[in-house]
């Protein structure tokens, strides 16, 4: 599975991926507005800091607007992925732009049936948002299992990637992966929590005090 982190937080951006365990970023009008500074500059340090996908999305809701922008995004830099709405506009604006040879993720995903119109339309990558779902009651780890499924079944047919988006906790990480997903977009809190375990604290904690005791110093041969 893929790691993308969900921020516009150039700073965070920065020490995740010195880790070399970032594929991506996806950011939105949102996480822009949050961190503020001048969108395109923004985008434009994010795509220096991370080789793979940048996901930047369109403002515009009406489809010949949304091309406009996504054509002007995507001018950027050579790892921009351009972010559209799941909506019937949204549907014709990625169709637009994929047949143009620009990468769209398509985001604000809450069925199968979206899902499967945006593989039609020729996403790279369809957003299906879970925690959102979960909000509302519905089982938001339940639809990225429907839509593995039906990506799966299409495999000569079907490239669009499913990108696990509004991830609240590590199990939904852990269930994404179980399921097949091919991308999780994470928070940079959460993706810091996957390493922790209290375990690890206590025995690294052991291990520490019992060398100490032996006086000695690797470093110091």
């Amino acid at each position: 599975m893929k790691f993308f982190v969900d921020t516009a937080d150039i700073a965070e951006i920065r020490d995740l991926a010195a880790t070399g365990l970032l594929d991506g970023v996806t950011t939105n009008p949102s996480l822009v507005a949050k961190n503020g500074g001048d969108f395109f500059e923004v985008v434009k340090e994010i795509c220096a800091l991370v080789s793979g996908p940048v996901s930047a999305e369109v403002t515009a809701i009406e489809v010949d607007a949304m091309v406009a922008e996504g054509r002007k995004l995507a001018e950027i830099a050579p790892n921009i992925t351009v972010k559209v709405p799941l909506t019937w506009d949204g549907l014709k604006a990625c169709r637009s732009l994929a047949q143009g040879g620009i990468k769209v993720n398509v985001t604000l995903c809450f069925s199968s049936a979206q899902a499967l119109l945006a593989a039609k339309a020729g996403a790279t990558f369809v957003s299906p948002f879970v925690g959102r779902l979960d909000d509302i009651g519905q089982n938001g780890m339940a639809l990225i299992g429907e839509i593995c499924t039906i990506y799966r079944n299409y495999p000569e047919t079907i490239t669009t990637q499913v990108l696990v988006a509004s991830i609240r906790h590590p199990l939904h990480v852990i269930e994404a992966a179980k399921l097949g997903a091919h991308v999780a977009t994470i928070p940079p809190k959460i993706l810091r929590l996957l390493v922790a375990h209290p375990l690890t604290d206590k025995g690294l904690a052991a291990f520490l005090a019992d060398w100490e005791k032996t006086g000695q110093a690797i470093l110091a041969r």
